[in-house]
């Protein structure tokens, strides 16, 4: 990795957002896949989580202009297993959905950790995210149509998040764990290498200050 390319990363990094995340409820459009991921990268979400199988997610995202590379996805069996997961950490749980009890968006403080639930195409998320949410939230619609494309409803409402943050100062120092910023600089910069390491089960050399390794990698 030239110095050139770390330093790219490494600001990349310096505006990730780890208690910023969003659940999808199992997407079937490879193409909202895709604009979600793309969305998630540009706003700073370094993973999402799905109620899916993760080769099976992972290959929708066939147009994600390479961003897929740079966003995590924490698959969940059910949704349950997600709530579970996602209350563990400390996330508060909005889901996109429109009933009578839905508060416009951006009444919600997105500078807290939060979790955006965006259902599939049509039927949106199902009950159970919606029972196990703390409480679902709307973009107003003065059309003839009631809602959004779910991949547009994404980045209405990231946007709005990122808004909040930024002028909350959330942007301008660093936030990844410094033992997960190690892991991302290898696996961004070095995918190849990465790759190896994994199927070896060798672990990860340190990525230094300009770029290069400060570890010998495992011979074999």
């Amino acid at each position: 990795m030239t110095p050139r390319r770390y330093a790219r990363l490494s600001a990349i990094l310096d505006r990730r957002q780890p208690d910023l995340t969003v659940l999808l409820d199992d997407l079937q459009k490879a193409h909202n896949v895709s604009a979600v991921l793309r969305t998630c990268d540009a706003v700073g979400v370094p993973r999402v989580h799905a109620i899916s199988e993760v080769e099976a997610f992972r290959a929708k995202a066939t147009s994600a202009a390479g961003s897929q590379h740079f966003v995590d996805v924490e698959a969940h069996a059910s949704a349950a297993d997600a709530l579970t997961s996602l209350r563990n950490d400390g996330f508060a749980i909005w889901a996109a959905h429109l009933d009578e009890a839905a508060i416009d968006f951006r009444a919600v403080d997105y500078t807290r950790p939060t979790c955006i639930v965006l259902g599939q195409e049509g039927p949106g998320p199902v009950a159970e995210l919606i029972a196990g949410a703390d409480g679902t939230i709307t973009i107003p619609m003065f059309g003839a149509v009631e809602s959004l494309n779910v991949s547009v409803a994404n980045a209405v409402l990231l946007y709005e998040a990122q808004r909040q943050r930024v002028a909350a100062g959330l942007y301008d120092r660093p936030r990844v764990p410094a033992a997960e910023r190690q892991r991302l600089l290898f696996e961004w910069g070095y995918r190849d290498l990465a790759r190896w390491c994994r199927e070896k089960g060798y672990p990860y050399p340190r990525v230094g200050p300009d770029g290069g390794l400060l570890d010998e990698l495992p011979r074999g």
